[in-house]
């Protein structure tokens, strides 16, 4: 909005004219949405806590953490509300709304919030730690992916190729099978951030440092000189993305001002959906979707320890890790929930490094 009201002006007060910079943009864009956070937390956390939108720990559902989370129990959730009500509001403000790639990155975090709220809102109707049944939630995540598959495949501007990180020269086109790809993306890191958020500010945490470095990746392959300096696949608009993943950024620090332990308020499946979804979406616009693996370890390792117990208990009757997800692990073993979260804050930031070096490590 800011782009179209004040830009035209630049001819009248030369001052304006810094609103055709997405570096400018997008630091307006994640103070704004840090902002909105933090000036409309306290009444949305009332507002919650009014309606007894609270968090329910079972103990039969949480067998060996119950004593170490039953103080969250009553504590304000779906503040992932919060978050994506301030990421889409700072888009609006600070983005150019006629670009394609920000306009679906706001559809798929709207829409993977509903699906979130929807699952949230049944389990605390019903009382109990399961919402909408495994099928239902994963049809909303299928419906994005094949819709946002079946437009990359038909855009001539993204295509089916995928980059691969360390490798100057290799790209792998996938044709048609780029479509069921993006819903892989999609699914996966959805699910991935979801089955992350247990911890208070682990999840929330761990965002930042994936956002922070999709920010430079999305500002690189937007721009034609450094992507072309860079030697990585240039994709004209997506630099308008910086600005999206910014207002990421400035909504997760406004939400971790009150996420952090002890938690006054929890994301909630509608948080953790959205943001987990609206991160793969922007990896599959700007072809750094197996980067994501990466720069997403932590992500990656809360999943797959969920399905290595799931399959060697299944399989052999033996469980791997003393409990699932991984940080539960931890827990189990003695590791305080700060000594958990810090830690894995910290590989988060090295895998962020990491990933960011692939720019020149090719």
């Amino acid at each position: 909005m800011f782009y179209y009201l004040l830009y035209p002006l630049r001819d009248i007060f030369f001052g304006f004219n810094v609103f055709k910079y997405i570096t400018f943009r997008a630091a307006g864009g994640a103070v704004t949405a840090f902002l909105f956070s933090v000036l409309l937390g306290p009444f949305i956390i009332r507002r919650l806590r009014q309606f007894k939108i609270e968090q329910v720990v079972r103990k039969e559902e949480a067998e060996g953490i119950y004593e170490l989370h039953k103080s969250k129990e009553g504590t304000p959730t779906m503040g992932g509300l919060l978050i994506v009500l301030a990421i889409i509001l700072s888009t609006v403000l600070w983005a150019d709304l006629t670009n394609k790639y920000v306009l679906l990155a706001i559809f798929s975090t709207a829409w993977l919030c509903v699906v979130g709220f929807v699952d949230d809102y049944i389990k605390l109707s019903r009382k109990r730690s399961k919402g909408l049944t495994a099928i239902s939630k994963l049809m909303g995540q299928l419906f994005l992916g094949l819709l946002l598959g079946l437009y990359i495949y038909l855009d001539p501007q993204i295509g089916q190729r995928l980059d691969v990180p360390f490798f100057k020269n290799l790209i792998i086109d996938l044709g048609f099978l780029y479509i069921f790809f993006t819903i892989l993306v999609i699914v996966g890191s959805s699910n991935a951030m979801n089955l992350t958020d247990g911890l208070d500010g682990l999840a929330i945490g761990c965002t930042i440092m994936v956002v922070l470095t999709f920010m430079g990746l999305s500002y690189v392959t937007g721009n034609f000189k450094i992507s072309d300096y860079l030697n990585i696949i240039y994709i004209p608009g997506t630099g308008e993305l910086t600005i999206f993943c910014a207002t990421i950024l400035g909504a997760c620090l406004g939400f971790l001002w009150f996420n952090c332990h002890p938690a006054n308020v929890f994301m909630g499946d509608t948080g953790s959906l959205a943001l987990g979804g609206a991160i793969g979406v922007v990896s599959t616009f700007i072809k750094k979707e197996l980067l994501l693996l990466l720069v997403g370890g932590i992500f990656v390792a809360e999943a797959l320890s969920v399905i290595l117990q799931v399959l060697s208990y299944k399989l052999f009757k033996k469980r791997i890790f003393l409990m699932a997800p991984l940080h539960h692990h931890f827990q189990m073993k003695g590791w305080s929930e700060n000594k958990v979260v810090v830690r894995f804050w910290i590989i988060g930031a090295i895998l962020a490094l990491l990933s960011l070096s692939t720019l020149k490590l090719r």
